[in-house]
This record gives structure tokens, sequence and C-alpha cells, in this order.
């Protein structure tokens, strides 16, 4: 006798195909959050590498790598017609990229307008994976062409650490300016306060452990037209509706923080964040800069009570200088990476104690900093 063989209902195909997609909906943030931490791991470690290098580079030079390199006020090259060379090119021969570093003109400044054939341009346009966080859906974008070449300059998510806020603690970081020719002599006057470079390990009596030196930043958007409820808000810049002058009060500091993090409406700028990684300018800070002003994923902002600086003056503010608020950001969950002056590198959250980032923004302002409050 023949028996007929069963096969599934419909009913039960439909059944096992919502318990698979059920099972994959589980799974598939945790696929995301395992990609994430992978990312996340290696951000960790090129700030590792380059506070390693940047350690390798005080070792040989007895300084910590300026901010920007530019010769000292009163003795102006007038064959320097470009922006300075950075903080990172010097760190090149400590990260494995010899040959970058070895292809650099040290002499020349980085010319970025005007005719084809200036120095500096082929290491310029290189793209580095060691001064990218992969966990910035942007990373790498071109955002500066290199005049009229066709090419873009190489970006980073790096950035150092130009101090505490600038209204109490001017410039008072690891990875700062020195007094140079770009602040002509009425300038390097009215800065008298700022605590410019060079920084040695002996300069940072607050402890190698207790100061930021390097952390991150989501490279700069070519959307010029970013507001607040842009998803991508954090790569702009905005003007502050209030003002903190120097020797403004930690309590006038701290207001202008809630300032920043209120403001609303488009943003002042969009793509200097990271746009190149061979350039810098001393007095404005998102390029190749980051400070300990807002707390880490809070906007930057730039300071209506900023200083004016001769001729570099930027009388719209667009640009965050020495004053305003330039925070370390990223796509990681609930803070930045942040590489400290002895090498070490730990996960800074969003949610830090504002005196406790404040603190550790400063090489010699005497604070203390725990280590559970970070």
């Amino acid at each position: 006798m023949r028996t007929a063989r069963r096969g599934f209902t419909l009913i039960e195909l439909l059944v096992v195909i919502a318990i698979i997609a059920v099972l994959i909906a589980l799974l598939l943030p945790a696929v995301q959050a395992a990609r994430e931490a992978a990312r996340r791991a290696q951000c960790t470690n090129n700030l590792k590498q380059l506070a390693l290098a940047s350690l390798n580079y005080e070792s040989a030079n007895a300084v910590f790598p300026a901010q920007s390199m530019l010769v000292p006020c009163g003795t102006k090259d007038l064959t320097l017609t470009g922006l300075s060379i950075s903080w990172i090119p010097p760190l090149l021969q400590y990260t494995e990229q010899s040959a970058i570093y070895n292809a650099m003109n040290f002499s020349q400044d980085v010319v970025y307008t005007g005719a084809a054939g200036f120095a500096n341009s082929t290491v310029a346009v290189v793209k580095l994976s060691t001064l990218l966080c992969p966990s910035d859906n942007l990373q790498g974008a071109p955002l500066r062409q290199l005049a009229t070449t066709g090419l873009y300059f190489g970006t980073t998510n790096y950035v150092g650490n130009y101090g505490g806020p600038g209204p109490l603690y001017p410039s008072s970081g690891t990875i700062v300016p020195n007094r140079n020719y770009r602040m002509q002599a009425a300038d390097c006057s009215a800065l008298g306060s700022f605590a410019f470079g060079p920084v040695t390990i002996a300069s940072i009596v607050d402890g190698t452990s207790n100061t930021g030196l390097f952390s991150e930043r989501l490279i700069g958007s070519s959307n010029a037209n970013i507001t607040r409820t842009d998803p991508e808000y954090l790569r702009g810049q905005w003007r502050s509706p209030v003002s903190a002058p120097p020797g403004s009060s930690a309590a006038t500091v701290a207001s202008y923080v809630n300032a920043c993090n209120g403001v609303t409406g488009q943003n002042r700028s969009s793509n200097q964040a990271g746009e190149m990684w061979i350039g810098a300018f001393p007095l404005w800070l998102t390029w190749n800069s980051y400070n300990h002003f807002g707390p880490p994923n809070q906007v930057a902002c730039t300071n209506p009570g900023e200083l004016t600086y001769g001729t570099y003056s930027d009388s719209n503010l667009y640009q965050v200088g020495p004053l305003g608020s330039a925070p370390p950001n990223s796509r990681h969950s609930g803070g930045v990476n942040e590489a400290f002056a002895d090498g070490s590198v730990h996960f800074i959250k969003s949610s830090v104690n504002l005196q406790s980032w404040w603190a550790m923004g400063t090489r010699a302002s005497g604070e203390i900093v725990s280590g559970d409050s970070f």
C-alpha cells in the first residue's frame, strides 16, 4: 500500500521564513558591533603609533613637534608664501613612512594655490592609512584640490592637543605653535599670555599620564549647508551666540560651552577639519588640532571674543581660533579615543566631567586628574 508523502504547508514555510528573519535581525546588530569594535581597535592602534612616534621625536629632539613648523617672530622668510608644515610630517620617519619623510622638503611651506610645480606636491596627495580612522565613513574623501592639478590633498582624522579652554588656558597643550612669523610683531605682543611651545617632557608638570597628546575628529564635509538636524552636523563649525574673551571666569567659559551645544541654524564652515595632513596654520584649530573646551562629540564653535590677529584676523569668524572650541569627535559610540603624553590610549566618554576634561588638556596648570574620571 502506497502512502502519500507529506510536504510543508504554506503556513509552515512562512513560519520558518519568519524565524530565520528574526534570527538574522538579532544577529545583524552583533555583527555590526563586532565590525565597529575592530574599527575602533584599529583607530586606537593608529593613535598609539602616533603617540610612540612623538615620544621618539621628543627623545631625538628634546621637544614635541610643533603644531605648525614656522620660523620665529621677527625672522620672517619672505620666500615662504603658503601654509606651514604641520606636526605630522616630522613624525612620519617613526611610523614606517620613511620614504614619504625623505621626500619632504622641510625648508618650504605648503603652497595650495597658484601655479603648479610647487614644493611638496608629490607627498601632499598621499593618503596614509595610519592617519585615517576606519570608523569615519568619509575617511579619505577629497576636500581641497591641489591647485589645478586634479589631485586632492591627503586627509587626516587625527589632531593634536592645543590645550584647555583658550579663555582660561590659551595654547596650554602639548602640540602647540611656536611663536612664529605668521604672528607679526604686534601679534606676538598681543599673544603674550599664550603659553606657546616648544613643549618638552619636563614642561608637562601635570604628568604625562594626565595630559592629552592626540585625539580624533571626523573629516570635514564638502557640504557647505550643514545644519544641526543634519546627520553629519559634527563635521561643521558654528558661531557661538555668547562670547568668552581672554581672562574669562570658569563660569563664563562653562556658559559658552552650554551655548555652543545649543547652537542652531546653518554652520559657518564645513570642510576644514582634517582636509590636509601636511599643512597647518597656527591660529586655526580645526585643520590639525583639537582642544579641551567643549566635551567630546560636541560641535565646534568660533568665539565672538576672539582676539584680532593682525592681517590674519578672520572678521567673519569662519575658522575656530585659539579662543574657540574645537572638541574631538568620532563615529565610535559614546566617546572618542585619546592618546596621552605617556604613550597610552584611553577611550574618553562624551559625558566626561567638564573640569576633568579641561584638566586633561593642560600641561602645567596644576590640576589633578584621577583615573576614574574618564
